[in-house]
This record gives C-alpha cells, structure tokens and sequence, in this order.
C-alpha cells in the first residue's frame, strides 16, 4: 500500500518546515501521543486517503489519491490573524502541482491548499488548511 509513503512523504516536509520554523510549531501526527503545552499553537495533520483505482482495463496502473489536512490550533479568543498566517504559510511550502519524491515513489499535490471554516473548541480555535494528492504506480 502506497499510504504509508505518502504519508511519510507529506509528515516528513511538515515537520521539517515546523521544526525550522521560529517559533517551531510542535505538530500532533495521527495515533500518536500528543500533549501541547498550555495556550501554544500547534499542528495536526492527517491523511485521508480516497479509494484506490486502476484506471487503465489491463490494470497496469494504479491511482493513490486523497487529501492531506493541516489544522492549525492557535490560543482560543486571541483572533483569527495568527493562524491565517500560519494557513498562508503552508500554502507557501504545499505547492499546486509540486511533485516530491522518495525512494522511487512520487506523490503530486494537485490542488492549491484551501482553507476550510474555522472550528472552535474549548481551548483552541482551528483552521483547516487541505490539498488533494494523486499518486500513479
């Protein structure tokens, strides 16, 4: 399953950017332990994978395609400001047609990010920043 390296592909730029980021942002990746610390900005990403076809009829190709999500958690009732910054900036690092590559496996982002309504739960107020991928084998 080509998940896995997708996943590492997307995760990997992600947290680098995040790590050289000032102030670095901490980022919560799926099924793994995560405690922010109290009143910080932070990432989630997620893979949703979309089903995988074969569109050709021999079945000599395969399509990865879905959608990877970054929220952006920033400090409840301090505005929206910060973490639309936050949304520009990795609108500036996930490129429409970027194409990344490893170990011989090539994904292609092909949406711009958008960004979707923002969410508010008790201590955080999220904005979600998405793009499509597909990935021929």
């Amino acid at each position: 399953m080509s998940a896995k390296r997708i996943r590492a592909i997307y995760e990997g730029r992600l947290k680098t950017w995040a790590d050289a980021r000032s102030p670095a942002l901490s980022v919560a990746f799926e099924n793994v332990p995560f405690n922010p610390a109290n009143g910080s900005t932070y990432l989630r990403a997620f893979l949703l994978p979309a089903a995988t076809t074969s569109p050709d009829l021999a079945g000599a190709l395969t399509t990865y395609r879905g959608v990877f999500q970054v929220s952006v958690c920033a400090p409840i009732n301090k505005g929206a400001g910060a973490a639309l910054g936050i949304a520009d900036e990795l609108a500036a690092l996930f490129v429409v047609n970027a194409r990344l590559t490893a170990s011989g496996f090539t994904v292609q982002q092909i949406t711009p990010c958008s960004v979707a309504p923002a969410l508010q739960d008790d201590t955080h107020y999220i904005v979600p920043v998405s793009f499509e991928y597909r990935a021929d084998t």
